[in-house]
């Protein structure tokens, strides 16, 4: 275990022992926490409390970015909630909420748990509040200089290109990513997503500059505050002067460090699912075959509930549905056959196969953190297209659902609660009917408490009445 893994696994583990006996925040039951670090190492004691779970069938839902762990218990226990009253007489559910390191910055509103708007003064939009700082600090434990200088230099707002210089680097640095673009050893770039960027994304090795401007012209496509002023022209970053307006940019820079730790949660989640959930479950599936598993992930959740699908057995009969809400990661990720690059399949091709019922993509257009800014963190390093013209290859799955997969279908909510959903494969359900809440930068990306949700995973788990 790294460092980091190790300082989160204290932490976590400290509050997990009184959450693996107790359903204290969670309205449903018999409901438990499956505590990882960021090297997918469990907690003990909550994986054997998971096992005691007396149950037909059990819900295994991953949160997405939160900051901390009651954070995520709200969200679960909201999320849950309808459950009890949707399902059949002969369905006796356990409930598990899997936590896992992740962050979210304090200007990122969630609906229902959160409801103030993004923050908008001149010395907080571009500025790290205090709640955002100590989450930064838990995120990357032991980088405490880099952070105190990230945040001095995002409160100051100088008009130096030395300055944005050093924000690249220290930016760099955190990501762990160097300026060629390569990932350290065992980092980032090791768990590269063949379905999505082939590489690190452009924002860590293109100009910082000109990065902070097209990220600043993002954020005022989201409706954010961008900070002071007008934003300069694109042009050659390397003859803007004070004056040019360089202190716009920011808001950009401000992004910039926000997208880096999207890019390590990316990374992280995959890691979670694949050597940390995948293989806890079928341990579970092992000494208890007639229990009934339905997988949930939110944001990059369902990166994590979907790579823990490279863990399932061969012949494994015990995940009986996959439902992504808003799922942050490549829509071609379950493509055998990639359309830019036929020679190549997404990162989890073929891999729907080892559900034994259907992968459910719920997706909505209003999710601006999907729909503008995932995107511009996917891309290669020296794409032609920039990184704003949108490119249908680095779309992520919650904004427009399963592509180039054979025989998925696409429904709208309304046809899926009404006329049911496929027993098996690939299926996308538009959910911007109700995933439509939420202020920038993130749009509707953390609308997803409700019950018509929840109905689809009853549908899709054949648990209803």
């Amino acid at each position: 275990m790294t460092d980091s893994g190790a300082a989160f696994a204290t932490g976590a583990r400290a509050g997990a022992t009184t959450a693996a006996t107790t359903t204290t925040g969670v309205g449903v039951g018999p409901y438990r926490e499956l505590t990882f670090d960021a090297q997918g190492d469990v907690d003990p004691a909550t994986r054997a409390a998971v096992a005691r779970i007396e149950a037909t069938d059990l819900l295994v839902f991953a949160h997405g970015w939160n900051s901390d762990r009651t954070t995520a218990t709200r969200l679960f226990d909201r999320f849950f909630a309808p459950f009890p009253g949707l399902v059949g007489t002969g369905v006796r559910l356990g409930y598990v909420g899997v936590v896992w390191p992740s962050i979210r910055f304090s200007d990122e509103p969630i609906p229902d748990f959160d409801p103030r708007p993004a923050l908008a003064a001149p010395d907080t939009a571009t500025g790290l509040d205090p709640g955002t700082r100590r989450a930064l600090g838990a995120f990357w434990p032991g980088r405490q200089a880099e952070l105190d200088r990230v945040a001095e230099l995002l409160d100051g707002r100088p008009e130096s290109q030395a300055a944005f210089a050093e924000f690249g680097a220290l930016v760099r640095e955190l990501a762990n990513v160097d300026r060629t673009g390569a990932g350290g050893a065992g980092g980032p770039a090791a768990a590269a997503d063949p379905g999505g960027a082939r590489g690190v994304p452009a924002l860590f090795v293109r100009d910082v500059m000109e990065v902070c401007r097209e990220l600043a012209d993002a954020l005022a496509a989201s409706g954010a505050d961008t900070g002071d002023g007008p934003l300069p022209a694109p042009g050659n970053s390397s003859l803007l002067t004070p004056g040019d307006g360089l202190r716009a940019l920011w808001g950009g820079a401000k992004e910039l460090l926000r997208q880096a730790t999207y890019y390590e949660m990316k990374n992280r989640a995959g890691v979670v699912g694949e050597h940390g959930l995948g293989p806890v479950l079928a341990d579970l599936a092992g000494r208890r075959p007639a229990l009934r598993v339905h997988l949930i992930g939110h944001s990059f959740g369902a990166r994590v509930v979907s790579f823990s699908l490279r863990a399932v057995p061969d012949g494994a009969r015990h995940l009986k549905s996959l439902t992504l809400l808003q799922g942050a990661f490549s829509h071609y990720a379950f493509s055998d056959r990639l359309p830019h690059d036929p020679r190549r399949g997404g990162t989890l091709r073929g891999l729907q196969r080892r559900v034994d019922g259907p992968v459910v993509a719920c997706h909505s257009s209003h999710d601006s953190a999907l729909g503008l800014f995932y995107p511009l963190a996917s891309r290669m390093a020296g794409d032609s297209a920039g990184l704003l013209g949108f490119d249908e290859r680095w779309g992520a799955v919650g904004h427009d659902g399963v592509q180039a997969v054979p025989g998925a279908q696409r429904i709208d909510l309304e046809a899926a609660l009404r006329d049911g959903l496929p027993a098996a494969g690939c299926v996308s359900v538009d959910a911007g009917s109700v995933v439509r809440r939420g202020g920038p930068p993130s749009g509707a990306h953390s609308d997803i408490c409700h019950e018509e949700l929840a109905r689809i995973v009853v549908g899709a788990g054949r648990m209803g009445r």
